[in-house]
């Protein structure tokens, strides 16, 4: 239910009308075939070709090391095909840089639905935290298996969050908790922080930026796109904030100057790069 305050937040009232008509048709159309794309190859993978590794590959964290691997490529080639259809483009600071990231709690802005699947695309052992709803599709065994899901407490949450993060895994956390509005900005909560504190891991922020991400974002109409261009991500790799400046203030103390910290950092970037205020 959309409710006064995101009728506001969310709009597209600002937005101008399609500059060429025949490619906002044909970009929209494109955007729902890659949905069925995305879908369609999703169930493939969680029902052909993860049970046969499963049988290959014993114990259960090489399972999960190799699995993660398999998604993060099949997201790079969901990209490409994207970009090869003329609907996307995108920019990345340091491929290298982000490949190379071990046990790091990853924070970003939210701005789209794919903003995950940008993130696992560059993380090959990536691990993220999803909606409990998501169990009840034909992905559960695959999400179960991989990730952490979000309809269990702190404690048990936190347990599958360390064992990911020893095993050289990095914890992708989208600290709005939501997506990001087009107008407004989001309070960050403390999860991502509290996580990091209680693991000893250190954060390492992202901003996602760009054009406008119309058609992707929350409440937009289903049959839907950018209304001038074709969608632009440009994804910057932020200096890492250090848990030993944080050591020897109360738990609550730190996680809330480190919310503050991961929320200055990824904020001022946008307003450099593309004079936005998150």
């Amino acid at each position: 239910m959309k409710s006064a305050d995101d009728e506001y937040r969310y709009g597209a009232d600002d937005l101008p009308k399609p500059k060429n008509p025949f490619y906002y048709t044909y970009a929209a159309i494109m955007k729902l075939v890659m949905y069925f794309i995305f879908g369609t190859g999703s169930v493939a993978l969680a029902i052909l070709l993860f049970p046969l590794m499963r049988l290959f590959l014993h114990p259960q964290a090489r399972f999960r090391v190799c699995a993660r691997r398999v998604v993060s490529a099949s997201f790079r080639f969901f990209i490409r095909l994207m970009c090869c259809c003329g609907i996307m483009r995108v920019r990345v600071s340091d491929r290298a840089a982000f490949r190379q990231l071990k046990s790091k709690i990853v924070v970003a802005n939210h701005p789209s639905h794919l903003d995950i699947v940008y993130m696992i695309s560059l993380l090959p052992n990536a691990d993220c935290i999803v909606r409990g709803s998501l169990v009840r599709t034909p992905l559960r065994g695959v999400i179960k298996s991989l990730y952490i899901v979000n309809d269990q407490n702190f404690d048990e949450l936190l347990t599958q969050a360390r064992r990911s993060l020893e095993e050289g895994g990095c914890l992708i956390i989208f600290p709005e908790g939501t997506r990001t509005p087009r107008h407004g900005t989001n309070p960050y909560k403390r999860g991502a922080a509290r996580i990091a504190i209680e693991t000893g891991c250190d954060v390492q922020p992202v901003y996602i930026g760009g054009n406008d991400k119309y058609g992707l974002g929350k409440h937009d109409a289903f049959f839907s796109y950018n209304r001038t261009e074709r969608y632009f991500y440009d994804i910057c790799l932020l200096p890492a904030i250090e848990l030993k400046d944080y050591e020897g203030l109360e738990p609550q103390i730190a996680a809330r100057r480190l919310t503050e910290k991961m929320h200055k950092r990824i904020s001022a970037e946008a307003f450099m790069r593309d004079n936005r205020i998150l």
